[in-house]
């Protein structure tokens, strides 16, 4: 089952309780399908970057929830009932793509590999002639000074 991130933006005078009805909502639609919900954040009440109209006012801020969820492709139809939903604002699903979990990750004989790539050297151990340039240009450029215009 592939992992998707829920985006939630609520109204902002929307209380804790309702909040944690409606997330639990979705929850509990997310695991009659079978899936899982392995992370849940909250980022409080956030600014917006332009307001969004309702036909209860324009909104300039709004509660963000995320919600990382292991569940069926077909999710994303199943969801449609939140457009619906007067508390919130805006929901997005997004899916993760190009990520092993699983059996896929264990499976992999590249994912060990993967570490060894990567050089010892960093930016942090450069010598300091690498780092320091201190060409003079002067000579390449013509530059003309006040005292001596022809």
């Amino acid at each position: 089952m592939p992992l998707y991130d829920c985006m939630l933006l609520l109204k902002p005078h929307v209380r804790k309780e309702s909040l944690m009805d409606l997330v639990a909502r979705v929850s509990k639609h997310v695991c009659r399908r079978n899936g899982v919900i392995t992370d849940m954040k909250s980022f409080g009440t956030v600014q917006l970057g332009y307001g969004i109209k309702k036909l209860d006012g324009r909104y300039y801020q709004g509660q963000l929830m995320q919600m990382t969820m292991m569940t069926t492709p077909n999710i994303n139809k199943e969801l449609h009932y939140l457009n619906k939903e007067d508390r919130l604002l805006r929901w997005l699903l997004v899916k993760h793509r190009e990520t092993k979990y699983g059996q896929e990750f264990l499976s992999e004989e590249d994912s060990k590999s993967e570490f060894n790539k990567l050089q010892r050297s960093s930016i942090y151990n450069m010598e300091e002639s690498e780092t320091e340039d201190d060409d003079d240009d002067d000579e390449e450029y013509d530059v003309e000074q006040e005292g001596k215009r022809t």
